[in-house]
């Protein structure tokens, strides 16, 4: 089935009790007993399963044609969970542009635990298999990359982790699984953010873990999730839910407004560079053609005068919101370097912007008026 069906049909829910469309929330911590001391419902209590987070992995799994799903309170949660599963001493690559969340995982909480990493620019395959140890267990790919939307070849990546006995996991959350699945193009595990286009309105945190098969890593990353405990609620499960039911309606808008901005914003003299993989002069147009089923709703630009110019135009902006985050239904503009702090990789004169579902006129109008 087509994305738009799988993310109906996978949302449904099915009451006995009232024939309910919309399902209901069950905000219950615990579940009762059978006599003979067994739960037939399946539930024990909230932190190990509950329906709600049951329907949502279930419907995450579906649309990125998995073995299971495990979701968490946050990316971040499920993240972390992930590295956890390894043991101290393993080893780890991650892409030189990755999300900056990322790194900051690994070099506080992670590095003084016992795992190591790499950072290479994943866009040379040779750098990749030169970051290559005999104790390397995963290789984390992120395309489009957070916030210069370079792109990797998951195809060829996940080929290189098999040869050195490691798993690929690919953040997938700028793309959505309406536009990308990792898991077809041989990763092993994906990752979301379903804080953004999964939930689609700004108002859920969460994330997932997106399983290819079952085996060890998937057993002791189910532990991790029960004993950790970095569970989303009941009511957060049901949010990212229902934003699924209306995702793929909502991405390919957004898409095909964001090609609209880029090829406005790609021409104007006040931008020194536009980074959108739908332009055929991205060097990442083509491997993006081949893996990715439309280019996106995010971009990037670097405006002409620095970083003071750069805040200058995010200040003049009015339709676009100044604000962190992506996916959600209203475009978001922001200064990301000055967001993500002193150890920034991002060129200072870098703004990164999330397109929305207003009308294409009015947001290049909104970005000429800044730039001008």
């Amino acid at each position: 089935m087509k994305p738009e069906t799988v993310a109906l049909l996978s949302t449904h829910y099915y009451d006995r009790n009232a024939g309910a469309v919309a399902p209901p929330i069950y905000l219950s911590t615990t579940f009762e007993r059978d006599a003979d001391g067994t739960f037939k419902h399946g539930y024990l209590y909230a932190r190990n399963a509950n329906p709600n987070r049951d329907a949502l992995e279930r419907s995450l799994t579906a649309l990125e044609g998995g073995f299971a799903s495990m979701a968490y309170a946050s990316g971040q949660a499920a993240t972390l969970n992930l590295f956890l599963a390894l043991a101290p001493g393993d080893h780890v690559i991650i892409p030189t542009d990755a999300y900056y969340g990322t790194p900051t995982l690994l070099e506080e909480l992670m590095h003084p635990w016992g795992l190591t990493y790499s950072r290479v620019d994943m866009t040379d395959l040779d750098q990749v298999r030169a970051a290559m140890h005999e104790n390397t267990r995963v290789i984390w790919v992120e395309t489009p990359s957070n916030p210069l939307l370079r792109i990797v070849d998951i195809q060829a990546i996940a080929d290189i982790a098999h040869e050195g006995g490691a798993i690929c996991v690919c953040d997938n959350t700028w793309a959505s699984p309406v536009l990308q699945r990792p898991l077809l193009l041989g990763c092993d595990v994906v990752m979301h953010a379903t804080t953004k286009y999964l939930g689609g309105h700004s108002d859920v945190l969460g994330g997932v873990l997106v399983f290819k098969e079952d085996g060890p890593l998937y057993q002791r990353v189910r532990r991790l999730q029960s004993v950790g405990g970095a569970v989303p609620s009941p009511f957060e499960c049901w949010l990212v839910l229902r934003g699924i039911k209306t995702l793929t309606a909502r991405v390919r808008m957004q898409t095909e407004t964001a090609a609209k901005v880029a090829d406005f914003l790609a021409t104007h003299p006040a931008v020194e560079v536009v980074h959108y993989p739908g332009l055929p002069n991205h060097p990442g147009h083509e491997i993006a053609k081949k893996q990715m089923s439309g280019f996106g709703a995010m971009l990037s630009i670097q405006v002409r005068g620095g970083a003071e110019e750069a805040m200058r135009v995010a200040a003049k902006v009015q339709i676009f919101t100044r604000a962190t985050s992506l996916g959600g239904v209203e475009s978001l503009i922001e200064h990301r370097a000055s967001v993500e702090g002193a150890n920034s990789l991002t060129p200072p004169n870098l703004l990164r912007l999330s397109i929305g579902l207003e009308h294409a006129d009015d947001l290049i109008f909104d970005l000429k008026r800044a730039l001008e």
